[in-house]
C-alpha cells in the first residue's frame, strides 16, 4: 500500500501531476490538497479506472493534516508560477512562506514521508524544508529531494532533436548537475548516452547548453504570460516520483539526478566536494535511490573544460540560493506574544 500526496493539487502543475500519479500502478491511495478546488479535482480524477483511491481536501477542518496522515511520498508543486519579468528573488518572496507552512504540516503529520520539492526556486525551497524539519527534530536528508528532472527531460529531448530522431528521447540519458535555475543548471553533454553529431560546433553546443538552462523562459514566453512550464514539469515530477517508489519497493540500480543535501551521503559528498573544489550544503548530482531514499551521491566523473567552467559559474549562485533558503527559517523574526 502506497499513499501519495500532492500539495498544491489544483494548480497548473498539480492537476496533471495528480492525474499521472493516479495512473501509476504503484500508488494505491492519492490524497490531494490545495487552498481552492481540490474536492472537484479529486472527484474528477477519482473516475479514472485505476486502483488508487482519491481524496481531496481544503484548509478547513484540518484539511492539511487529513491529507498528510499516513503519507508515504509527498510531492510539493504548490506556489505561484513564474511570469514574464519576474525574477527568482520575486518568486522566492512569494513561494517561501507557502513551502514553509506546508513543511511544518509534513513535519507534524508525516515526518517519515519522502518529500519531493517542485516549488520554485528549488535551490532555496529545499533548504527551507530541511530547516523546518531540523527545528521539528525530524530531519532525514536521505528522504528530501529537489526535483530537477525537468532539466534532464529537456536535455534528453533537445539532444534527440539534434541527433535527428525524437523516438530516441526516452533512451537519451544526459546527466544534469548543479541546481535547478539558470546558470546553476549544468548539462554534462560529454556524458550523454547518445553523443552529439560531429557537425555540432562550439557555437551550437553553447546554444544547446543555454536552451537547457533557460528552457523555462522559452515556455513562459511562448505562453505569452499565461503560464509557465506546467505540463512538462508535471511529467518530470511524476517520473521522479515513480523512480523513488520503485526504489522503495526494492528495485535496485535506480540512479537519477536530484538536488539533495550532501549530508545524505558523507562519503559521496566528500568525493563530490573534492571535484567541486568548494563545500556546498546542497547539489544536484546523480543519486542512487534505495528503500530508505538516498543510497549514494555519485561524483561528477570526467567532464570537459567547458563543463568545468559551467560548474565554476554555478557555484556562487548556488551558495547564494542556499543561504537565502536557510536564513529565511533560521533568521525568521519571532513575534512577541500579545498580552
Amino acid at each position: 500500500m502506497v499513499k501519495a500526496v500532492v500539495l498544491g493539487a489544483a494548480g497548473g502543475i498539480g492537476q496533471p501531476l495528480a492525474l499521472l500519479l493516479k495512473a501509476n500502478p504503484l500508488v494505491t491511495e492519492l490524497s490531494l490538497y490545495d487552498i481552492v478546488n481540490t474536492p472537484g479535482v479529486a472527484a474528477d480524477i477519482s473516475h479514472i479506472s485505476t486502483p488508487a483511491k482519491v481524496e481531496g481536501y481544503l484548509p478547513a477542518d484540518d484539511g492539511l493534516k487529513k491529507t498528510l496522515t499516513g503519507a508515504d511520498i509527498v510531492v510539493i508543486p504548490a506556489g505561484v508560477p513564474r511570469k514574464p519579468g519576474m525574477t527568482r528573488d520575486d518568486l522566492f518572496k512569494i513561494n517561501a512562506g507557502i513551502v514553509r507552512d506546508l513543511a511544518n504540516g509534513i513535519a507534524a503529520t508525516a515526518p517519515k514521508a519522502f518529500v519531493l520539492v517542485i516549488s520554485n526556486p528549488v535551490n532555496s525551497t529545499v533548504p527551507i524544508v530541511a530547516e523546518v524539519f531540523k527545528k521539528a527534530g525530524v530531519y532525514d536528508p536521505k528522504r528530501l529531494f529537489g526535483v530537477t528532472t525537468l532539466d534532464v527531460v529537456r536535455a534528453s529531448t533537445f539532444v534527440a532533436e539534434i541527433v535527428g530522431d525524437l523516438s530516441l528521447s526516452k533512451d537519451v540519458v544526459v546527466p544534469v548537475v548543479g541546481g535547478h535555475s539558470g546558470v546553476t543548471i549544468v548539462p554534462l553533454l560529454s556524458q550523454s548516452s547518445h553523443p552529439l553529431p560531429a557537425s555540432v560546433d562550439t557555437t551550437s553546443l553553447d546554444a544547446l547548453v543555454n536552451r537547457i538552462q533557460f528552457g523555462g523562459d522559452e515556455v513562459v514566453k511562448a505562453k505569452g504570460g499565461a503560464g509557465s512550464a506546467t505540463l512538462s514539469m508535471a511529467y518530470a515530477g511524476a517520473e521522479f516520483a515513480s523512480k523513488v517508489l520503485r526504489a522503495v519497493k526494492g528495485e535496485e540500480g535506480i540512479v537519477a539526478p536530484s538536488y539533495v543535501s550532501l549530508e545524505a551521503d558523507p562519503v559521496g559528498a566528500a568525493a563530490l566536494t573534492k571535484e567541486l573544489g568548494t563545500e556546498l550544503a546542497y547539489f544536484s548530482s546523480n543519486v542512487e535511490l534505495g528503500p530508505g531514499g538516498v543510497v549514494k551521491i555519485n561524483p561528477l566523473g570526467k567532464i570537459t573544460e567547458a563543463e568545468q567552467t559551467l560548474i565554476k559559474a554555478a557555484i556562487p549562485e548556488l551558495q547564494k540560493n542556499i543561504t537565502t533558503g536557510v536564513t529565511f527559517i533560521t533568521e525568521a523574526k519571532v513575534e512577541e506574544p500579545r498580552l
